[in-house]
């Protein structure tokens, strides 16, 4: 590697750093809502996620009832790693085929085994706010957790889906579940 390049990758590990233990500190919590905390992670698990395919754009799409919407679309059209990011509402296996990142609302819990089986081996990061969804299936569970929001990551579900988490993103997560990369 070039030394621009590790320089580059460096700063994006140290701001990934920065952002996710910002978000689990009592001052941070304070300053920001729940919804623009959950919104902050699922951008920043954009940044630090690798797909299989590569293409000119990066969707984020929300199942059914959920109120991260209006948190997420000031971040619509941004750039991500070099990709546009777009951010729409999915309700159905048929809207999921150029989804990246999955967000499922814990409102929609009854939903996690069908969307699991929609999603099954597709590079898609699935991700939610239920602690249980994990043991269903998902790759990222947003969690509360000693006065904050932390994540926990199924490396398992992870490698199923053939998606890469930068190391930094594993070390920073509350608990990985699953077989280790």
């Amino acid at each position: 590697m070039t030394l621009g390049i590790v320089t580059r990758l460096a700063r994006r590990l140290a701001f990934l750093a920065a952002a996710l233990v910002a978000a689990t500190t009592p001052a941070f919590a304070e300053v920001s809502t729940e919804p623009q905390l959950k919104a902050a992670y699922l951008i920043n698990f954009l940044k630090y996620v690798e797909w299989p395919e590569t293409g000119t754009t990066i969707t984020l799409c929300l199942f059914g009832r959920n109120s991260l919407g209006p948190y997420l679309a000031a971040h619509e059209g941004r750039q991500i790693g070099g990709r546009e990011l777009r951010i729409r509402k999915v309700s159905s296996v048929e809207q999921l085929a150029d989804c990246q990142e999955l967000f499922i609302p814990d409102t929609e819990a009854t939903h996690f085994a069908a969307i699991m089986r929609w999603v099954d081996k597709q590079p898609i990061l699935t991700v939610s706010d239920a602690a249980m969804f994990l043991r269903e299936g998902g790759t990222i569970a947003l969690v509360r957790s000693d006065g904050g929001l932390r994540f926990d990551v199924n490396a398992e579900a992870l490698d199923h889906a053939g998606l890469r988490a930068s190391p930094l993103m594993i070390r920073l997560a509350r608990q990985v579940t699953g077989a280790p990369r």
